[in-house]
């Protein structure tokens, strides 16, 4: 019989949520083993924090993303005791999601990667309490596009398109006055909503640059190897398979927009027909998946009950 393959996703920051991983911890050993390396690597334990702590210090950019991290490689690795690394031909990240995408995919260690992102969480704090932005989500399609309401709103101050997350789902980052202007330039230019997000910082803005150049010492310190498949990167919307650009591009990722569309448009074209399994918290991915590639199957799998489904229905993946 012919070897069932999969694309597999990662979501980014928004997924956690208290008592995350509890069941996969208490049902699985390897995930027990994931979050037991995690509180080694960061010298704190994140796990106490992520099962039965506060949504409100869970949420802290710093906390949020290695504990989003540590779930998806938790839920990964108890996968990959029944379905082969084969089976996984390709994977992507949104945002956050892309660095466990790395860890899967054997360039990152689950150390790295945990000291990474909560490294990462730190310096894009830092950088949006030492200049004040704002992130807006805007719903809907616009005439003139988003590109050019954030010409003109510019005029204000820095706002540029951050997250491409479905055709009528974009995120607007930079100065708070600028993004106010632009999201009235939305609601005139025919959106349905345009609504401030609840975040630190203006993520994926050019306010995030202090942030990327600190967090290029950090990743230098690292040692990346090529990808075992290839990671499709939020900035080039293409498939990367050596370390050098996966460095380079993890770096750039914190001032560039996530293309999302674009890397699921790809993705599913370079691999057509394939399941999209995404491995997190829940399944904002498979929502998006769907409105960027409707014909494209998508599963969830997030908890000890996905998995025992998952591996259900795909009987011939679980013959390791």
């Amino acid at each position: 019989m012919e070897q069932q393959q999969f694309l597999v996703v990662f979501p980014g920051q928004g997924s956690q949520k208290p008592g995350m991983s509890k069941d996969l911890v208490a049902q699985f050993p390897q995930a027990a083993e994931v979050w037991e390396q995690v509180d080694r690597a960061l010298g704190i334990k994140l796990s106490d924090l992520a099962f039965d702590g506060s949504v409100d210090e869970l949420t802290l950019t710093h906390n949020a993303q290695p504990a989003l991290l540590a779930h998806s490689v938790a839920v990964w690795r108890i996968l990959a005791m029944h379905v082969p690394q084969s089976a996984f031909v390709a994977a992507a990240g949104h945002s956050l999601g892309e660095f466990s995408a790395y860890v899967a995919a054997g360039t990152l260690t689950l150390a790295e990667g945990v000291r990474l992102v909560r490294r990462r969480g730190e310096l894009m704090l830092k950088a949006g309490t030492d200049r004040p932005g704002a992130m807006a989500a805007v719903i809907g399609r616009t005439e003139p596009g988003i590109e050019a309401i954030c010409a003109a709103a510019s005029e204000i101050g820095i706002v540029v398109p951050a997250n491409y997350n479905s055709p009528e789902q974009v995120v607007i980052s930079g100065e708070i006055d600028a993004v106010e202007a632009a999201m009235a330039r939305a609601k005139d230019a025919g959106a349905k909503r345009a609504v401030r997000l609840t975040v630190s910082g203006a993520f994926h803005s050019p306010l995030m640059r202090p942030a990327a150049e600190e967090f290029a010492v950090a990743l230098g310190q690292c040692h990346l190897q090529a990808p075992l498949m290839p990671v499709y990167s939020n900035v080039s919307a293409e498939a990367v398979r050596d370390a050098d650009s996966a460095a380079t591009l993890l770096v750039e990722q914190l001032t560039s927009p996530v293309r999302w569309v674009r890397v699921m448009d790809t993705m599913c074209k370079d691999y057509p027909r394939l399941p999209v399994i995404e491995m997190g918290t829940g399944n904002v991915l498979c929502g998006l998946t769907k409105r960027i590639v409707p014909d494209a199957e998508c599963i969830p799998v997030r908890a000890t009950a996905d998995i025992e489904k998952f591996l259900a229905r795909f009987p011939s993946s679980s013959q390791a």
